[in-house]
């Protein structure tokens, strides 16, 4: 509604400034109207031409005319021109002539036109390194040697094999596959790419583990080369421990040679293990993880945009500002400023929303176009008339359950007026679709065989409003998370299965009824909870768009971790900008701050929220719309390890660092130093990476090697995981001089302090001997540790993990907010991460605040309980049990429900003796029709 999509277009010029820019653009011409195009595919099918498709990494064809993908948006077809047989000789014109709507216009040109923005947000992408260039990989020479974005296509279920992988060389299932890291990364041999592409380790664990989970039978292997696994994010080293427990093979080794095998099918793999021995070994296919660089349009962007670029023509950016660029108003986000992955992409895409708005605050809404829906039909008294859609997935759910067999079943049971299979239910074309049927058919229930309600429910209820039903009046059926993933071994089985879900599913939709959702007014103004760089950061941002903000600090000082911080990304201080952050913060007169302050109760919902704060022994109420949970983490005192309390010089990397600022550790006198990596970290009790303690290690290692070049610095580690950028200064410590020797977490290093000097054996793995190193000083990298809040999280609902990190509500769609309405995360108590990716997360905390503040209402879920007061009797086991506390004692002591404050767990409905409380939604006859169908 709000947003303009202008696909085929790309930027000529761009002239003024922040708040009034004009962007001069060009639209290639489509040969297709959009306004027409009904995307039947008719015009694709009859063209005679067929091209590499650059979509499935030119491992298949597709028509001139053509779709990128099933579900591209807008889902409008397109003549390419350049091999066009009409466009290139005037001939031909298949398409034009079956096309129904006459769509089809060879005289579409090219059209030029400006639009008036005040910020820009520049985000072009990625794109995979060619390993081309590299002869000893074979690429070009043996057909079963692919890039990992290919293997991706192979087996992705809109790919060429249907998600069925098949090796080039003879079309036949590969049985053992193996990955290369480090393809087009961590290196300068013809690529010049010497960073760390960040992503490469992990989707290279994903493609085998999902190998490993489709194959069938005996002889099935997957094995990874690689120089240092980078399992660095959330969940990532257990994710790492999960593709070990299910048998992949990770082989520290860098093979030298690949060739083909017999017949040229398959490849031979000649490689040194770690022990100096010679490998050989065949595999049906190899895999190489290639590395991620900018596109080759980001030079032309940058120079049109006049923004300063990297050496790798990636944007130049501040880690204290990590989306600003070096023009004002021209915002980046997502690969165009540092390979990342998917949450950190969404994280700093919220990010440049908010910093691109900031600027804008005072025009807010003055362009909005309000979403017009037409007004619910009543459908009071009328017979259930149910459509039933029934989804493939492409092959995700079809290659497992006969669809169509579900459909036709159907099309039998009770008050179904209509079904239909679709290819992709959720795609753009299927709901206009299905909106138009819901139309023609008179449909007042509405059901869908589909995936997971999770992602796709609020989709499909957008598509009933805009067909004037009542988005209530849906069901869904997840026949392919319940269905064809976890019965894949069993097709009919599956099947059957599925038709009983949807069985069950229009037994539900028949007794649904429309429900109403309650409207509310909003407070415009956060509470901010920790005073560190993450909290600091998200006050002021929430500030700058124009809103109240309530900082709250437990200590008397701001600044938090970062106080303790010498440098980021390895050259720049800290101390000045906490120090110009933190006289913002005090200076803005939208911040009302609250140091030595404790929270100690929360009340209210999204957009309503009271609190009430104890400062200096007084209590006093806040109201607020917005909460973010900025309340950072600790470091782990290492006590009984390595020494750590037996000598003054055995110390933490936080206490290293405030030596060196207060001169107390001076590196010129120093004649040895021994750093010791995952202190705490990556062990059974605590299954994670600190991901910060390598890149501090090396920036500490770095600065004795600068201040006194001919000290010995020794880093011993498990893996090295100095990720993306980070990479450039592990680079620069090797060349310095600075030693680094591998260990296991079976055979870690050995500490004793003898006659006051500090001693530390350990196994060199090159040397494969056992070397003991007198220490002025060992630095120990400890690991993170989530703080405590408990009573916050249990305030406010924010879940917790196992290890204590707050639990986004998606890890890659909604990566800063909590399942609780209008709660949002920031900073190191979501997990460990470096200051720059702090500042990041709580800018886009920022921007997730404002979609609740800057609204004046807010509407919530008609989906609540609702109490029967003629059955109650006021036991109060429900609203012992309502974990929202939705649900209180009335006048006369009868269950009563506050409908903006419940969720729909259904918990007092469950736990009622009486059977007083009743879910809408999902009520006692719903539930018990699907009960019903299911017994058959």
């Amino acid at each position: 509604m709000n947003i303009e999509l202008l696909p085929l277009t790309e930027v000529r010029k761009v002239e003024g400034d922040e708040g009034n820019f004009t962007v001069h653009l060009r639209q290639a011409p489509r040969y297709i109207d959009p306004e027409k195009c009904i995307a039947c595919g008719e015009c694709s099918r009859k063209c005679p031409k067929k091209i590499s498709n650059s979509f499935n990494a030119g491992l298949d064809t597709r028509k001139s005319v053509h779709i990128l993908y099933d579900q591209t948006v807008p889902l409008k077809y397109a003549i390419d021109e350049e091999s066009c047989i009409y466009l290139q000789k005037g001939k031909c014109g298949a398409c034009a002539k079956v096309c129904p709507a006459d769509a089809v216009n060879f005289n579409d040109k090219p059209r030029e036109f400006s639009v008036n923005v005040g910020s820009v947000v520049l985000a072009p992408g990625i794109k995979t390194f060619d390993p081309s260039a590299f002869d000893s990989y074979a690429y070009s020479r043996i057909p079963d040697v692919i890039t990992s974005l290919e293997y991706e296509r192979l087996l992705s279920a809109s790919g060429p094999c249907q998600g069925h992988v098949l090796r080039p060389s003879d079309s036949t299932e590969p049985r053992r596959i193996a990955w290369l890291q480090c393809v087009g990364s961590r290196g300068n041999n013809k690529c010049d790419n010497d960073y760390c592409s960040n992503v490469c380790c992990m989707y290279a664990l994903k493609q085998a583990l999902v190998t490993a989970d489709h194959a069938h039978g005996e002889g099935h292997d997957q094995a990874i080369f690689f120089m240092d696994v980078r399992a660095h994010n959330k969940s990532f080293e257990q994710y790492y421990n999960q593709a070990m427990h299910k048998g992949v093979r990770i082989l520290r080794a860098r093979p030298h040679s690949f060739l083909p095998g017999e017949g040229n099918k398959g490849v031979r793999v000649d490689y040194v293990g770690e022990a100096g021995d010679l490998h050989s070994e065949v595999f049906d296919m190899v895999v190489l993880s290639v590395g991620l660089e900018a596109p080759a349009e980001a030079k032309h962007l940058a120079e049109t945009f006049a923004i300063d670029l990297d050496r790798w023509n990636f944007a130049e950016t501040d880690p204290f500002d990590p989306v600003h660029t070096s023009r004002k108003g021209v915002y980046v986000c997502g690969g165009f400023q540092e390979p990342k992955d998917i949450p950190r992409s969404v994280m700093e895409a919220s990010a440049a929303a908010s910093a691109a708005t900031a600027s804008l605050a005072t025009a807010r809404g003055t362009r909005t176009v309000e979403r017009q829906v037409p007004e619910a039909i009543n459908v009071f008294g009328e017979t259930p008339r149910i459509g039933v859609f029934v989804c493939a997935c492409g092959i995700n759910i079809s290659s497992v359950i006969d669809v169509h067999a579900v459909a036709d079943y159907a099309r039998a049971l009770p008050s179904v007026v209509h079904v239909e299979n679709n290819m992709f239910s959720c795609s753009q074309d299927t709901q206009v679709a299905i909106a138009e049927v819901i139309r023609k058919h008179r449909l007042n229930r509405v059901v869908v065989a589909a995936c997971t309600p999770r992602t796709h429910e609020p989709l499909f209820r957008e598509t009933l409003e805009a067909a004037g039903l009542n988005k209530y009046l849906f069901a869904m059926a997840n026949i392919r998370n319940h269905g064809s993933w976890v019965h894949a071994n069993d097709p009919a089985g599956a099947t059957r299965k599925a038709k009983d879900q949807v069985r069950m599913a229009v037994a539900s939709a028949r007794h649904l009824a429309p429900l109403k959702e309650v409207t509310l007014g909003v407070t415009p103004s956060a509470l901010v909870v920790g005073g560190g760089v993450s909290g600091m950061t998200a006050a002021l941002g929430i500030a700058e768009q124009g809103f109240e903000v309530h900082l709250v600090e437990k200590e008397a000082d701001l600044g938090g971790n970062a106080r303790k911080l010498r440098v980021a990304q390895g050259r720049f201080a800290v101390a000045p900008y906490l120090a110009e952050l933190e006289k913002k913060v005090r200076a803005h007169k939208l911040i009302s701050l609250h140091t030595q302050t404790a929270i100690a109760d929360v009340d209210g919902f999204v957009g309503n929220f009271v609190t009430r704060l104890k400062e200096n022994g007084a209590e006093q109420e806040i109201r607020h719309g917005a909460v973010v949970l900025a309340t950072g983490g600790t470091g782990l005192k290492p006590e009984g390890r390595y020494g750590f309390g037996t000598h003054p010089m055995i110390m933490t990397h936080q206490q290293i660092d405030a030596g060196f600022m207060d001169g107390s550790i001076k590196p010129e006198n120093m004649q040895s130093v021994v750093f010791i990596q995952c202190v705490g970290s990556r062990e059974p009790e605590r299954p994670y990476c600190s991901r910060v303690c390598c890149t501090h290690t090396v920036e500490s290692a770095l600065h004795v090697k600068r201040t006194n070049p001919d000290a010995r610095v020794t880093v011993l580690y498990r893996d090295m995981r100095t990720y993306g950028q980070r990479e450039l200064l592990y680079k620069e410590a090797r060349e310095a001089g600075v030693i680094f020797s591998r260990f296991s977490l079976e055979a870690r290093p050995r500490v004793a302090v003898i006659d006051g000097v500090i001693n530390v054996t350990f196994k060199d793995h090159v040397l494969q001997e056992e070397l003991t190193v007198e220490a002025d000083m060992l630095g120990l990298a400890s690991a993170i540790v989530a703080p405590d809040v408990n009573d916050l999280a249990q305030m406010l609902k924010a879940t917790l993990s196992d290890e204590g990190w707050y639990v986004e509500a998606h890890s890659k769609l909604r990566p800063v907010d909590f399942v609780t309405d209008g709660v949002f995360m920031a900073g190191l108590g979501h997990y460990p991460k470096p200051l720059e990716e702090s500042v990041t997360q709580a800018r886009a905390a920022v921007s997730r605040v404002s979609t609740v503040l800057s609204r004046t209402e807010m509407t919530l879920a008609g989906t609540v309980a609702t109490i029967n007061k003629t059955k109650c009797v006021g036991c109060a086991v429900c609203w012992n049990v309502c974990p929202y506390n939705a649900i209180s004692p009335d006048n006369n002591g009868f269950a009563e429900v506050n409908e903006a404050l419940c969720k729909g767990c259904g918990l007092c409905v469950a736990a009622c003796r009486s059977g007083a409380p009743d879910l809408r939604g999902f009520t006692t006859s719903d539930i018990m029709a699907q009960v019903s169908a299911m017994l058959g």
